[in-house]
């Protein structure tokens, strides 16, 4: 095989992952859509099997964040339709209070 012919494919079948088209992702990502993206929930399984394995408890509590802040944003903040009301906002900064103090738990509280 060629190099030239060799090196022109692997060009075209990393394109995808120049900076350009990856930024342009990223700008374009919302909850809803990151959290459907297999490729965003692959990551973030790859991520909890090196913290299980390896028993990072940093890892873990970064991964537990990282997903339980989607997921509240993901719930409790309105359309674009709706409005910002206090019927939203309660449980987000509910919510977030909770997973704060879980994480305070963790680090400071429980001992191993």
């Amino acid at each position: 095989m060629d190099t030239n012919s060799l090196a022109e494919k692997a060009t075209e079948k990393l394109s995808p992952f120049e900076t350009g088209h990856v930024v342009q992702f990223v700008k374009g990502l919302t909850v809803k859509s990151a959290l459907g993206n297999p490729w965003i929930v692959g990551a973030f399984l790859i991520i909890l099997f090196y913290a299980v394995v390896v028993r990072s408890k940093f890892v873990l509590c970064a991964l537990f964040t990282a997903i339980s802040l989607l997921l509240l944003v993901h719930y409790t903040m309105p359309t674009e339709s709706d409005s910002l009301a206090l019927s939203s906002t309660l449980p987000f900064a509910f919510g977030g209070i909770a997973i704060g103090g879980f994480i305070i738990y963790l680090y400071f509280i429980k001992t191993e």
